[in-house]
């Protein structure tokens, strides 16, 4: 009898240790899981991106460039290193930024953003300048600014022309060209110099001579103008220059190129030249176009493939034809900016500064689907006021 009753005695202490045990288990695992629902906001909180604080009427010439180059470079140095990848005609060096977290050293996406390789087109010089500062001042607070440099490296050369850009000629064709009057998006190896590409074959006659652009008097600029492409493809050390980096990045994972201009308040896909050399893949059409359509639902351009007025020689195209990836060209501002007067407008710097970010960040955060010809499904976000309301 005792030694059942100290069976069941035994029996009934294992059952209440079992209890309590299990009970602090329990217990654990709920204080487990509330200190992980008291953490979980914290650790995910994405600090909304802040934009650079410009001011209209800002605009950087050449040597204001440089100055803002150097200033990201010596305030960011982890993230920004800049340098020369050529020289223009009259020896001034065309500066790019590597924008990137450099102390990241996994495999990355590279990418091109260049603008002003038409002289007077200040604004997408511009463009590239303010996307490397509202990358840079939000890296570390902001996610998907961080996951960007940590992923890619962005390469932006504000001036492509920066001869074009400092001159201070009174006619807009004078601007344009570079120092020897070639219109340098139309000095690339593709369909250059046709006249059916609205292009002469003129370079700087006798080593002297600029004739920037030829007019049939009375016919429309669209169809009666021909442009200085050069005396033959890649004849200008700034279309070298360019064309020698993108061959560079072509072993890092290349995924995009967007050649910045303005005023026509578009993106165009290719091709723009008069005589593609292939025609495009189904794929890459079906992908262009679905961009066409979140930029014209995102965004206030508009957008357009193979475009009506076929021209040869432009950065654009022959980037698409030599590397296989998605390449832009991005006109900036709106048609009342006339490319063909003699004053263009510069104004409102800041809004069209803002209407730039939506489509750079896009092509940023969906960079590794843009190699692999992949719909970009990552829909980005946007600091307060981008995209702005359009000008009235």
């Amino acid at each position: 009898m005792d030694t059942k009753l100290s069976q069941l005695i035994a029996l009934f202490l294992c059952c209440i240790l079992l209890v309590v045990t299990y009970s602090g288990c329990i217990e654990k695992e709920q204080k487990s899981e509330e200190s992980k629902e008291t953490l979980l906001p914290e650790a995910q909180l994405d600090k909304p991106s802040v934009l650079p604080d410009w001011k209209d009427g800002k605009y950087h010439d050449y040597y204001g460039t440089i100055d803002i180059l150097n200033e990201f470079q010596i305030k960011y140095p982890n993230l920004v290193n800049v340098f020369s990848i050529g020289k223009s005609v009259l020896g001034k060096d065309i500066w790019c930024a590597r924008v990137t977290n450099e102390k990241n050293n996994e495999k990355k996406s590279s990418c091109l953003i260049d603008g002003c390789i038409h002289g007077e087109e200040w604004e997408a010089g511009e463009a590239c300048l303010y996307l490397a500062e509202y990358l840079l001042i939000n890296f570390g607070n902001n996610e998907t600014i961080t996951h960007i440099l940590n992923s890619s490296e962005v390469y932006l050369v504000p001036l492509v022309n920066p001869d074009g850009r400092q001159n201070n000629r009174e006619r807009w064709e004078d601007k344009h060209g570079n120092d020897n009057s070639v219109d340098l998006n139309r000095n690339f190896d593709i369909y250059f110099g046709k006249l059916r590409g609205h292009c002469v074959r003129l370079g700087k006659l006798f080593g002297r001579i600029k004739i920037p652009i030829i007019k049939i008097p009375f016919v429309d600029p669209a169809f009666g103008w021909y442009r200085n492409c050069g005396r033959y493809a890649f004849s200008e050390p700034e279309a070298q220059a360019l064309r020698d980096l993108m061959i560079k990045l072509n072993n890092n994972d290349f995924s995009f190129y967007v050649n910045c201009h303005t005023a026509t308040h578009e993106i165009v896909a290719p091709w723009a030249t008069f005589k593609p050399p292939f025609t495009m893949k189904k794929d890459h059409e079906k992908v262009l176009k679905s961009m066409g359509e979140w930029i014209v639902e995102n965004t206030e351009y508009d957008f357009s493939m193979n475009s009506a007025g076929k021209i040869g020689g432009i950065a654009m195209d022959w980037c698409y034809k030599e590397f296989q990836i998605p390449s832009f060209i991005f006109e900036i501002l709106s048609l009342e900016y006339d490319a063909f007067i003699a004053e263009n407008k510069h104004d409102h710097l800041v809004h069209w500064m803002k209407t730039t970010l939506p489509f750079f960040i896009y092509l940023l955060v969906n960079i590794e689907d843009l190699h692999e010809w992949r719909t970009p499904d990552i829909q980005p976000s946007f600091p307060e006021g981008v995209p702005p309301e359009p000008l009235k």
